[in-house]
C-alpha cells in the first residue's frame, strides 16, 4: 500500500466539518452595550419566527427556535443533490449578572436575525451624588499686623 498524502488531508477537512455541522446548531451571538441597553444578536437564518421562544427563569434566558427541512415534491425529476443546512430545534441560554431590567426585555426577528435588547436597570445605572455641606468659615481674630508685632 502507497502512502497516499491527501487520504490524510480528506480526513482532516472531514473532521473539521462535521465538527462546523456540530457547531452550526449552535446560534452565534454578538453581544455588545449600546447605552442603558445591552444588545444580543442571534443569527436564525430561515427559522419561522412562530418557533421562536425567548424566556427568563430567575437570571438564566433561554432562546429555542426551530428551522423546519425544506420538503421537495417526491417525482422522477426531483432528487437531493445536496442538504447541508441544518435543521431541528436549536437551543441557547445565557447567565444574566445582576443589575439588568428583565421585566422590559424586547425581542425582534427580522432578515433572520432575533434582537435582544436588555436594559439595565435603574439601581445599577451610574449617577452622580450630589454633595452638601455646612462648612462655616473659619474667624480670625485681630489683623494681620497685629500677628507681626507679636
Amino acid at each position: 500500500m502507497l502512502y497516499n498524502p491527501f487520504r490524510e488531508m480528506d480526513r482532516f477537512f472531514d473532521q473539521a466539518a462535521r465538527a462546523v455541522a456540530r457547531d452550526a446548531r449552535l446560534m452565534p451571538m454578538d453581544l455588545y452595550r449600546d447605552g442603558d441597553n445591552f444588545i444580543a444578536k442571534l443569527d436564525l437564518p430561515g427559522v419561522d419566527p412562530a418557533t421562536i421562544e425567548v424566556g427568563i427563569d430567575d437570571r438564566t434566558l433561554t432562546v429555542t427556535a426551530e428551522r423546519k427541512p425544506v420538503e421537495i415534491e417526491s417525482g422522477d425529476k426531483n432528487h437531493w443533490v445536496s442538504r447541508e443546512r441544518t435543521t431541528g430545534s436549536f437551543a441557547r441560554q445565557l447567565t444574566l449578572g445582576g443589575g439588568l431590567d428583565l421585566a422590559n426585555v424586547n425581542a425582534d426577528y427580522a432578515d433572520g436575525v432575533l434582537t435582544l435588547t436588555i436594559p439595565v436597570a435603574e439601581e445599577a445605572k451610574p449617577r452622580k451624588i450630589s454633595v452638601t455641606g455646612t462648612s462655616v468659615p473659619a474667624q480670625v481674630e485681630g489683623s494681620p499686623e497685629e500677628k507681626k508685632e507679636a
